[in-house]
C-alpha cells in the first residue's frame, strides 16, 4: 500500500517504503539461479547415463554420438564424484547451404556421479566406441574381517 494514501507524506516514510522495496528485489536476485548453474543443470539433464554394478566394478555408459576422444573429458573430483564432460560443437554452414531442420543436439554435456565409498578412483578406465562411451570404475576389496584378539589369563 503506498504510504501516502495512509497520510504519511513524509520524506523519512518515503525512504523507509524505497529501502524495504529496494530489500525485497534483493532477495528476488540472491535466491535466483546463477547462469553457470542453469547452464549445468541443462547439460546434465541432456545427458542420459545407464549405471550398472558388477561384482568387481561400476560401470557408466553414455551415449556419445558423432564424438572424438578428445571432445571428452573424464574426470574425478572431490575424491568421490566422477565428472564426464565435454562439447558437440555445431557444423560450420558451407555458402549456399541453410539448414531446413536443425534437431541433432550440439553445446556442452555433463554428468557428475557420486561415486560408493568402495569405488577406487586410482582404477578408472574410459572407452569411446561406436558413438558409446563406457567408464568403469574397479571396486576396492572388502576389507578382511579382524580376527578376535586371545588375551592370556594368568592366575595370580
Amino acid at each position: 500500500m503506498d504510504s501516502r494514501i495512509m497520510g504519511f507524506e513524509s520524506p523519512i516514510f518515503s525512504t523507509l517504503h524505497h529501502i524495504f522495496d529496494s530489500a525485497e528485489d534483493t532477495d528476488k536476485s540472491n535466491n535466483a539461479p546463477t547462469r553457470a548453474y542453469v547452464r549445468d543443470a541443462r547439460a546434465m539433464a541432456a545427458t542420459p547415463a545407464d549405471v550398472k554394478e558388477f561384482p568387481n566394478s561400476y560401470v557408466f555408459v553414455i551415449d556419445m554420438p558423432g564424438l572424438k576422444s578428445g571432445d571428452i573429458k573424464v574426470q574425478v573430483e572431490d575424491e568421490n564424484v566422477l565428472l564426464v564432460s565435454g562439447e558437440r560443437k555445431r557444423e560450420e554452414e558451407k555458402e549456399g547451404a541453410k539448414y531446413v531442420r536443425m534437431e541433432r543436439r550440439a553445446g556442452k554435456f555433463m554428468r557428475k556421479f557420486v561415486l560408493p565409498e568402495n569405488a577406487n578412483v586410482d582404477a578408472i578406465s574410459a572407452v569411446c566406441k561406436d558413438g558409446v562411451l563406457t567408464v568403469t570404475v574397479q571396486k576396492k576389496p572388502p576389507p578382511e574381517p579382524k580376527k578376535p584378539k586371545t588375551v592370556e589369563v594368568k592366575i595370580a
